[in-house]
């Protein structure tokens, strides 16, 4: 199957089986999420996996008791950084000398450039930036779940103090931004086997020739 065909397969499912995924499959979609492009390729984000019964039970109270919360296999819950250092920048660095056999000196420029970039954004504006990778992160996450034919549902819809309250993020510094449950569809889901919809090319393309 080709990559649009796993898109024109997947859909937002709105009810789950509860089926767990396989430990290779769970490991496929985190490792292409690990992959995910990034600006600078700093991935300024944690992903929380949740698969903990009692815990998702608590966040579905805090998500308008959305089903797939605690129907799915896994929830993947993405946060940003409470903020953006210049240890956050001198780790990265390190990892890429080291990954890359250079010596950390040799990377300087680059240091100062993300460095220079962090320093110039509020802390709101931080947030935002780390955020719009977040999305990036998200995409490739529902793309790789397609390709497996897993049934993934991106959710905006929870309160995000309240999964930070419940996880205890405030104290890691981060902050909650989206979800997404994987898992597999439940027959009880009417959106099952629907036609998708999306916007003609025509409409959603515009060519500079």
């Amino acid at each position: 199957m080709s990559l649009v065909d796993s898109l024109n397969w997947r859909y937002a499912a709105k009810r789950m089986s509860g089926e767990k995924i396989s430990e290779t499959d769970l490991e496929s979609i985190l490792e292409a999420t690990r992959l995910s492009a990034s600006s600078m390729g700093l991935q300024p984000y944690t992903i929380m996996v949740i698969s903990n019964p009692e815990v998702r039970a608590k966040l579905q109270a805090a998500g308008y008791n959305q089903p797939q919360i605690v129907e799915s296999s896994h929830l993947l819950l993405f946060t940003v950084w409470d903020g953006i250092s210049e240890a956050h920048v001198d780790v990265y660095i390190r990892n890429i000398a080291q990954s890359r056999g250079v010596e950390v000196e040799d990377l300087k420029g680059f240091s100062d450039m993300i460095n220079g970039k962090i320093k110039s954004l509020t802390p709101h504006e931080q947030q935002e930036w780390a955020a719009r990778q977040v999305y990036i992160a998200l995409g490739t996450a529902l793309a790789a779940a397609a390709e497996l034919r897993i049934d993934a549902t991106p959710m905006e819809g929870f309160s995000p103090e309240k999964f930070d309250e419940i996880l205890g993020l405030k104290e890691k510094g981060l902050k909650s931004v989206v979800m997404m449950a994987i898992g597999y569809r439940s027959s009880e889901d009417t959106l099952a086997g629907a036609i998708k919809v999306r916007r003609q090319k025509e409409a959603l393309f515009s060519f500079v020739d």
